[in-house]
């Protein structure tokens, strides 16, 4: 287990060196749509509304905090990985390594939790500025680590598979933007119909959205999309090493 928890760390200690290099303009870079969408949807269109008896302002924060670590936590993992591997192609070195594929797969998302908390967090002490009511809990926070960990591992996942940058921005033009918008971070599901919204619960984002927001409101907390959010993170990190698998014979 330590030797596991050694190659882990190894794998993510590079990218962990680059990050302390250009944290700064990475954080900002990924605050910069939040805080759009917290002004646009949150001071302009949803002024004088009320959704679940608060007002428009206060529903939006979990989700856009929930859309925040999504994005930058997928991007995360994502972008520097697929540059490793089709540009500078120092990949196959780590595949030649004695690390796991597990422990390669771990190390890699790690990086992407760490960006998406840090995004995460700061669009929170806005969001507890600016709306007093958010209840800040443990159980909120949890959910917020799990969320990263699985949109981090969901990132890797893609990368391992898609094997251009045309095919990448063609995927995120088509899946991750659509998830943006659509997965509950702007409005509540129950106002779409059925048939969208079951295709809706098929999507991570709207299961953190819903965790993310329930937590924060004080609304009965719906478990089984927690249990949901835990079932996607195992399925991204079994894709990735399947696909590692494939990658190095």
């Amino acid at each position: 287990m330590f030797d596991d928890l050694n190659d882990i760390y190894s794998v993510f200690w590079a990218d962990l060196r680059n990050l302390k290099r250009h944290w700064q303009p990475t954080v900002a870079g990924s605050l910069v749509l939040p805080l759009l969408y917290l002004a646009a949807f949150g001071y302009g269109l949803g002024r004088n509304t009320t959704i679940y008896g608060v007002s428009y302002l206060t529903f939006v924060i979990p989700g856009i905090v929930a859309l925040t670590a999504f994005s930058t936590s997928y991007e995360g993992s994502s972008f520097k990985l697929q540059v490793d591997r089709i540009f500078y192609q120092s990949f196959d070195e780590l595949l030649l390594s004695p690390i796991s594929l597990g422990s390669i797969v771990a190390g890699k998302s790690l990086i992407g939790l760490i960006r998406g908390l840090i995004s995460a967090i700061s669009i929170i002490l806005v969001g507890v500025i600016i709306s007093p009511m958010l209840m800040i809990s443990p159980l909120f926070i949890f959910v917020l680590i799990v969320s990263c960990f699985v949109f981090a591992l969901f990132g890797v996942f893609v990368a391992l598979v898609i094997d251009s940058h045309q095919r990448m921005s063609t995927f995120n033009n088509l899946v991750i933007v659509p998830m943006t918008f659509l997965c509950g971070t702007f409005f509540a599901l129950n106002q779409m119909p059925d048939a969208a919204k079951a295709a809706l619960y098929t999507l991570p984002l709207t299961h953190s959205s819903e965790c993310l927001r329930a937590s924060a409101l004080g609304q009965p907390f719906p478990w089984l999309s927690l249990m949901a959010l835990l079932g996607f993170g195992l399925i991204f990190f079994v894709g990735s090493v399947v696909a590692l698998k494939k990658a190095s014979v």
